[in-house]
């Protein structure tokens, strides 16, 4: 990955974080929305509590998703309608076996406009779909560190979208 495929967002807060997740919205509404057949997967890494789901939230209500966003961590899959677009949040933090993945039948997932908001990729091993976007999220003293790495050509014009919206 070259240098110029990631970079840092600082999160001062739960607020701040939504709205980060309401940047990334409009980076996928950007590049996405009107383009057929553009699947995006997008994975979400942290420690628990560091903010994931928050960002998630923001990102389906900017989405146009009303109400809250609670994780998926007992149902591992909640889908959503929003913006002409199958959106797909799925938290793997209780998988035992890596293998389970193949009984959600993620990969079937990506079809059409999907976009997979995964926590938690790593639980899934090489049964999860590579990402186009990953977002790492960091404890920063009462704040959170986003680091935004690009693995695709889609990521890095979603992450290019993103840091736009995203920086003051």
């Amino acid at each position: 990955m070259r240098e110029s495929d990631s970079a840092i967002l600082l999160a001062s807060d739960a607020d701040q974080m939504r709205a980060m997740g309401a940047a990334l919205a409009a980076a996928v509404a950007t590049n996405l929305d009107g383009v057929p057949d553009s699947p995006a997967v997008i994975s979400l890494r942290g420690e628990l509590g560091a903010g994931k789901t928050t960002l998630v939230g923001g990102m389906l209500n900017a989405l146009g998703h009303r109400g809250p966003v609670r994780s998926p961590t007992y149902t591992l899959i909640e889908p959503y309608e929003l913006s002409g677009r199958s959106v797909y949040h799925l938290d793997l933090y209780r998988l035992v076996d890596p293998a389970e993945v193949e009984g959600l039948g993620v990969r079937d997932l990506l079809a059409g406009n999907a976009l997979l908001l995964i926590e938690w990729p790593e639980k899934g091993g090489d049964f999860v779909p590579a990402a186009d976007l990953e977002v790492s999220i960091d404890y920063a003293g009462v704040g959170r560190r986003l680091r935004v790495s690009a693995h695709s050509s889609v990521g890095r014009a979603l992450k290019r979208a993103f840091v736009a919206v995203a920086k003051p």
